[in-house]
């Protein structure tokens, strides 16, 4: 008589089992991983949980020549969509109509919030025209034009049209390569060319300070000259070539 072993179909029993365990376990993990990636979508993408907020509107930076009402209306329309769904690069440019700004740089601040930071176009020289002085960043741009110039401001008097752009254009390199304190003592810039800029002090001194190049060794040279006793009472200084300066 033939025997039969129910061992193997045990075996085989006990291996489905495990089988329909696993796959349960699998259905059970990607359901949970399914509702866990809508319920963030969800959060992210629809709920006004994380939507902006206008209240929570940060700006910083506008400095003195920024509308910030105007930076505040353009970033308020944006009012009630997800941050995630706040785009920052049409935003920037949006942002960076608003006249007077420079640069700007935005970023989230989750659950509803975005803070954005302005660099604003400020003057640093008053240049005469027809209808009064017009005020320029370091940048040649216009920000302003007044009927005065602010006494803080140094006035360049080059023309703002035609060749003498370049000219212009190292005259303010010059400004913004000069130490702060000389900076502030400079009332007057003059240029005929780009390479021959000439600085007067606002107690009458003359600084020929040629081209905005070696501005670092000029202005050491020029500190040394005007503290010397054998030349810090003079009208000129010339450190257009700082290796061989000249005082008179």
């Amino acid at each position: 008589m033939a025997v039969i072993s129910t061992g193997m179909s045990v075996r085989h029993a006990e291996q489905k089992a495990m089988r329909r365990h696993r796959l349960i376990r699998k259905i059970a993990a990607w359901g949970a991983a399914t509702i866990v990636v809508a319920t963030v979508a969800w959060a992210l993408f629809a709920s006004q949980m994380l939507s902006f907020d206008p209240s929570h509107l940060v700006v910083k930076g506008t400095g003195t020549t920024v509308d910030m009402a105007a930076v505040v209306s353009v970033v308020a329309a944006q009012e009630g969509t997800s941050l995630a769904l706040v785009d920052i690069s049409d935003l920037r440019e949006e942002i960076l109509q608003v006249p007077n700004i420079r640069d700007v740089s935005i970023q989230r601040q989750w659950p509803s919030g975005l803070a954005v930071d302005i660099v604003a176009r400020e003057p640093v020289a008053a240049i005469p025209v027809e209808a009064g002085m017009a005020l320029m960043d370091q940048d040649a741009v216009v920000v302003a034009t007044v009927a005065e110039a602010p006494v803080e401001l140094p006035v360049i008097n080059i023309p703002l049209t035609g060749d003498d752009e370049r000219t212009l254009d190292a005259a303010l390199a010059v400004l913004k390569s000069l130490p702060e304190d000389l900076s502030a003592e400079v009332g007057s810039i003059s240029a005929q060319t780009q390479d021959a800029v000439t600085l007067t002090l606002r107690n009458g001194v003359v600084i020929e300070w040629g081209s905005s190049q070696d501005s670092a060794l000029k202005a050491q040279v020029l500190r040394t000259l005007r503290t010397a006793e054998v030349s810090r009472a003079a009208a000129v200084f010339d450190v257009s070539a700082p290796t061989f300066p000249i005082t008179r």
